[in-house]
């Protein structure tokens, strides 16, 4: 055998120096990645959301198309999409989904998992989908928001599934935590934060809802909870992330903002990003129901993209982000908002899967939702004049007052989820309209108290108003007013004037009673009681006993000074 000259041994070291250099290089390329994040779902499977553009009308969203869409836009990316959902996936839901605990819902979103994602191991870091909590999931409460995503047969079911089986995917609740011991809420499917394989590369997921929401759902409901501050919590887990060599971190927080022509993104989404760590390289969110896509520079200067696309699955935030092999790190997001047209694209091609979980649920509720209850003359709206009074607000809280014989009746704006077209109108129409299965709850309360309620229509710093729809009385208010000291006068339906020392009869809301929406002077109320209706048998009940076809004009009962 031959023995290797110095020649050739430098020619093997060469060429040994070049393969380790391309292996390197092959190794440390930058990664593209696909988030797919929806926002605000709200259990649409079913069609009916439309978009004018030009002067037509297109049909937009609905569970088949929107998974075509997602399926479309995640194909060339295989094991490097997770789909995200923003928050408020169900609750104040169609029927379709509503009368079936919003299972359907749920079943749809698992139909988009990939073969990774599974009812053992929600954390599975290969599964492609990723749910956060937002203030509706609490909507009936911690146990039945346990049961929905762990599964189990609801006491009125089963609907479609039996056992019903829960949710494939880890749901994220970082900043809910038990006030007993100060942990956040955890289960086989509800957890703080979770970790992703794309591409190689880890990339840490972080979830929170806003702090706001036990004043927003029942608060028995959430009673023995605490949802602590979005940013302080982010940065808390951040931290450990980062212990885990996680470098790639993803912020998905349920609250929101609105983007102005300049792409400046508004409070209060804005104020938390900006008390992110700079570790926090993109911010997914939701709950405003609106299209954001721009950047919020935190405290040390750096821009953060935030994205946020519109409610109902009519739209996605397609998000293409690049992962750096060396840094182990997010090195740029580029994002789109993406329409689902159900006229173009993936959308003439409906997902089959989905459309199964849909039929099956239509035909399951079609017998109820179906029925004539009564006809509208003219469309029947939720919008509110400058003032704060609506048509179907005045409506709904007539019904109230006339069902229960209360001398005054009080409805939050927030419990008024959609229109009235012209034409005939269905049971299912108006369940839309009430979604929430809330019952009317009677009291006393003063005419001062009635005052102090009043102002609490606008909060500290003149932040969130949330006018109520009334009936029984009337009265004018002053936005240039100090606090508790916007309304000017209070009047009976007879003219007189609200005695503040008087005692009367009133009916809310279960919701409001509680001191939701921090209506909190109800819960100062004396002799409350349940009456044994519905705030929808109420409201049907009122519908047909008006005259067909019905009109109704706008009753003046709130003045703006």
């Amino acid at each position: 055998m031959k023995i290797a000259t110095k020649k050739s041994y430098f020619f093997l070291s060469f060429l040994l120096f070049n393969l380790i250099i391309i292996a390197g290089n092959q190794c440390y390329a930058d990664v593209t990645a696909k988030i797919l994040a929806i926002n605000d779902f709200h259990g649409q499977i079913g069609t009916g959301k439309t978009v004018t553009e030009s002067g037509k009308k297109r049909n937009i969203g609905s569970a088949p198309v929107l998974a075509s869409y997602l399926k479309h836009y995640s194909k060339s990316y295989e094991d490097r999409t997770v789909i995200v959902s923003a928050g408020d996936f169900v609750g104040a839901s169609p029927p379709n989904s509503a009368l079936l605990q919003d299972e359907p819902s749920m079943m749809f979103y698992n139909s988009l998992g990939n073969e990774d994602c599974s009812y053992g191991d929600k954390d599975d870091m290969y599964c492609n989908l990723i749910a956060i909590c937002g203030n509706h999931e609490f909507d009936e409460g911690i146990n039945e928001f346990f049961r929905l995503v762990d599964g189990g047969n609801h006491k009125s079911g089963p609907f479609l599934e039996n056992p019903y089986q829960g949710a494939k995917y880890p749901m994220l609740c970082a900043n809910v935590v038990r006030e007993s011991d100060g942990n956040a809420i955890a289960s086989q499917t509800v957890m703080p934060y979770t970790i992703k394989c794309m591409g190689g590369i880890n990339v840490g997921f972080i979830g929170v809802v806003l702090k706001e929401t036990p004043t927003m759902v029942t608060p028995t409901g959430v009673a023995g909870l605490k949802f602590l501050d979005e940013a302080e919590t982010i940065n808390y887990y951040v931290k450990k992330l980062r212990k885990k060599r996680v470098n790639a971190i993803v912020a998905i927080i349920h609250q929101g903002g609105t983007q102005d022509s300049d792409k400046v993104i508004s409070k209060p989404i804005s104020d938390i990003v900006k008390k992110l760590d700079s570790e926090v390289d993109l911010v997914i969110s939701g709950h405003s129901h609106t299209a954001i896509n721009s950047t919020v520079k935190n405290a040390k200067g750096k821009a953060i993209p935030v994205v946020q696309a519109y409610s109902s699955g009519t739209a996605f935030a397609d998000l293409t982000i690049t992962l750096n092999e060396t840094a182990r790190d997010i090195t740029a997001v580029s994002a789109k908002i993406v329409t689902t047209y159900a006229d173009e694209g993936p959308g003439l091609t409906p997902d089959t899967t989905a459309k199964a979980i849909l039929d099956s649920a239509e035909a399951k509720v079609a017998p109820l939702i179906k029925k004539i209850i009564a006809n509208a003359g003219e469309a029947l709206t939720k919008t509110q004049n400058a003032a704060g009074e609506s048509v179907l607000g005045d409506m709904i809280a007539d019904a109230q007052k006339k069902k229960v014989s209360a001398q005054i009746a009080f409805m939050n704006p927030g419990g008024i989820r959609a229109d009235i077209d012209a034409g005939e109108i269905t049971w299912g129409e108006l369940y839309t309209v009430q979604p929430f299965n809330n019952y009317l709850v009677t009291m006393t309360l003063t005419g001062q108290q009635i005052y102090d309620l009043l102002e609490q229509q606008w909060p500290p710093q003149n932040t969130a108003v949330r006018m109520m729809q009334i009936a029984g009385i009337t009265y004018t208010w002053d936005g240039n007013g100090g606090d508790n000291k916007k309304i000017i006068e209070v009047k009976l339906d007879d003219g007189k004037t609200l005695d503040k020392a008087a005692k009367y009869k009133i009916v809310c809301n279960n919701f409001m009673a509680s001191g939701g929406d921090n209506y909190t002077v109800f819960k100062q109320a004396t002799d409350q009681k349940d009456s044994g209706f519905s705030d929808l048998d109420a409201f049907i009940e009122y519908m047909t006993s008006l005259p067909q076809p019905i009109t109704y004009t706008l009753k003046n009962r709130i003045t703006k000074k």
